[in-house]
C-alpha cells in the first residue's frame, strides 16, 4: 500500500447529540479515538483512522470531516448499519449515554483493510467506548496485540464512560499491559476505580505495566508525566477557553507527535507538548483539531517558563 500511514487510531467515530435546552438538540461529529486521529493529522502526522461508520447522513458527515482533516480514508469502512449516537446532556462534566445496538461501529473488520496498510506504522492509539462495546472490543484488543508483536508502539486512553462496568476490567488490564503510553485523567481514575484515592487508583492502573509512559491530566490543574520512578509536573498554559471538548484527546495527540518527531526531548518537554496541544484545542469550538501555530506558541511559552 503506497504512502501507508505512520500513525493509526482505531475505535469509534460517532455523532454527539448535544442538548441545547427546551428539547433542542444539535449534532456534532466526534468520538475519542477519531478526535485523536484528526488532531494528529492536523499536526502533520500521516494518520489513518480504522473504524466503521454508517451509510446515512451521520456517516456522510463523519466521512467528510475525516477527508477534510487529511485522514487516510482507505482505513475507514462504511457499512449498512445504524449510526452510533452519543446523547450528551448538561452538567460538568457532561452526562453521556449511547444509542447504538448493532450499530456500524461494531462491524469494523480488520480483515477488510487494504494489503500493506500497517507496513509503515510506528504508533497505534486505542481507547474510548470502542473498548467497552462487544464484539468490537475483542477485535480491537486482538489488533493491538498483533501490532505490538510487529513492533508498533501502542497508546491507550480508557476515557471512562459509565458503560465501563466490571465487565470492562479485563480489557482495561490487557490494554494497559500492552501500552507503551497510557493517558488517563483524574475523572477517568475516579470512574475506573471507585472508592480509591487518586494516587492509589493511578498506582493500580500503572501496576499492569510499570514501564509504560503515563500521562495524568487534571483538567485545568497540574498534569504529570511518569516513566518508572521518574515524574515531572506542569500546569497547562493560560488561554481564553472557548470550549474544552476534545482537549484531552488533543493532549494525547500532542504527546504522540512529540514522541514520534522529537524522541530526544526530555520528559518535561514531552509533557509541555501534550499540555500545549490540549490547551490549543480549547481555543476553538467543538472537538476541532488544534492549529499547529497555536500549539507551537504555547509550547514555547511553557518551555521558556521552565528554563
Amino acid at each position: 500500500m503506497r504512502d501507508a500511514p505512520l500513525m493509526l487510531c482505531a475505535g469509534e467515530a460517532l455523532t454527539d447529540m448535544i442538548h441545547q435546552g427546551d428539547e433542542q438538540w444539535v449534532s456534532r461529529v466526534g468520538g475519542s479515538t477519531w478526535n485523536v486521529a484528526r488532531a494528529l493529522a492536523g499536526l502533520g502526522e500521516p494518520t489513518g483512522f480504522a473504524g466503521a461508520i454508517s451509510r446515512d447522513r451521520f456517516g456522510d458527515a463523519l466521512w467528510a470531516a475525516s477527508e477534510a482533516s487529511g485522514l487516510d480514508l482507505r482505513l475507514l469502512q462504511r457499512v449498512e448499519r445504524s449510526p452510533l449516537l452519543a446523547i450528551v446532556e448538561g452538567g460538568e462534566p457532561p452526562r453521556y449515554f449511547f444509542v447504538g445496538d448493532d450499530s456500524a461501529d461494531l462491524h469494523f473488520d480488520p480483515r477488510q483493510l487494504p494489503e500493506g496498510w500497517a507496513d509503515a506504522l510506528r504508533w497505534a492509539h486505542f481507547g474510548g467506548i470502542s473498548l467497552a462495546r462487544q464484539p468490537l472490543a475483542a477485535t480491537l484488543v486482538a489488533l493491538a496485540a498483533e501490532l505490538k508483536a510487529r513492533g508498533v508502539a501502542i497508546s491507550f486512553d480508557p476515557n471512562y464512560r459509565n458503560l465501563m462496568d466490571a465487565r470492562y476490567t479485563p480489557t482495561l488490564e490487557r490494554m494497559a499491559a500492552l501500552a507503551d503510553v497510557i493517558k488517563v485523567s483524574d475523572d477517568d481514575l475516579r470512574g475506573l476505580f471507585p472508592g480509591l484515592a487518586l494516587d492509589e487508583a493511578l498506582a493500580r492502573l500503572r501496576s499492569h505495566n510499570p514501564a509504560a509512559l503515563c500521562l495524568l491530566t487534571r483538567g485545568g490543574e497540574r498534569a504529570s508525566l511518569l516513566r518508572g520512578e521518574e515524574r515531572v509536573d506542569a500546569r497547562a498554559p493560560r488561554v481564553q477557553v472557548v470550549d474544552t471538548v476534545g482537549a484531552g484527546d488533543a493532549s494525547v495527540a500532542g504527546l504522540l507527535h512529540s514522541l514520534a518527531r522529537h524522541p530526544q526531548r526530555s520528559l518535561q518537554s514531552h509533557l509541555h507538548a501534550a499540555l500545549a496541544t490540549g490547551s490549543a484545542a480549547c481555543l476553538q469550538s467543538g472537538a476541532t483539531a488544534p492549529r499547529p501555530a497555536a500549539v507551537q506558541t504555547l509550547f514555547e511559552q511553557l518551555e521558556g517558563a521552565a528554563a
